[in-house]
């Protein structure tokens, strides 16, 4: 079964299109055995309330991915949910192929790449790995942040079609010439959401993360056409992260 039917599967199961990313501030290295207390608290705490798990390297580096990270993978794939990888892949192919072997192997079921660095000797092991082991790949095609449109945003020559185009379009285009099994647009950017799914239409999901902290609305996110909103902060470093998560996902649930 693959990544995208699973992910599809889990949302409905869970009546949540909701993604926790799980990221903390930096903490001294020798407070990770806190930092991963933290981490398996909240994950326990919000559970119920969300679909999929994203990583960044927030957990990688001070906890190590055979070691912390691959427990609470184990934690997330127990209560039901998909774990996913924000790496953003963007070197040589086999550099590539090696960092998605490594994730894989620690029980990610999905990985976000960055599709600047191509497709030949870029990502193609990436998604030959990936097929091979019946695991997802998610294209980043435009950022949440402010700087976004200096690198998603500017416009293109395309050597395929000699046509004039903005970079995050060719990003959405290869998205679907390459079969990914979704893409990132920041949620903070709902008129990209928009023109991307007009590219993408029901083929491939939209995940959007910069809910809350950096100012994405989910009202506004939902209705350009994303189908999985991505939080962290929000949730991460409330009080309360569990009844947070709830009213998010009920949030989200009305805009359906």
């Amino acid at each position: 079964m693959s990544f995208r039917v699973k992910m599809e599967q889990t949302a409905k199961n869970k009546k949540s299109n909701i993604i926790l990313a799980l990221d903390f501030p930096f903490e001294k290295p020798e407070n990770r055995e806190k930092l991963f207390t933290k981490a398996e608290h909240t994950l326990e705490a919000v559970h119920p309330y969300i679909c999929a798990v994203k990583f960044n390297r927030h957990l990688i580096l001070p906890l190590g991915l055979f070691n912390g990270v691959q427990k609470l993978i184990e934690k997330v794939h127990d209560v039901g949910l998909m774990a996913i990888m924000d790496c953003k892949v963007n070197d040589i192919g086999s550099t590539n192929q090696t960092i998605a072997d490594y994730y894989y192997a620690a029980g990610f079921d999905a990985l976000i790449v960055n599709p600047f660095v191509g497709w030949e000797e870029g990502l193609k092991p990436v998604f030959d790995v990936a097929r091979k082991l019946e695991r997802g790949i998610i294209l980043l095609v435009y950022m949440s942040h402010k700087a976004a449109w200096e690198g998603y945003g500017q416009t293109i020559h395309d050597t395929e079609t000699c046509e004039k185009m903005l970079q995050y379009v060719s990003f959405a285009k290869k998205a679907l010439k390459w079969d990914a099994d979704g893409v990132v647009v920041g949620a903070t950017y709902p008129e990209r959401i928009r023109e991307v799914c007009g590219i993408l239409g029901k083929k491939i999901p939209i995940y959007s993360p910069g809910i809350g902290a950096q100012g994405g609305k989910i009202q506004s996110a939902l209705k350009a056409g994303a189908s999985y909103l991505i939080v962290g902060r929000t949730i991460t470093l409330s009080e309360n992260p569990a009844e947070t998560a709830k009213e998010i996902r009920d949030l989200a649930n009305e805009c359906k």
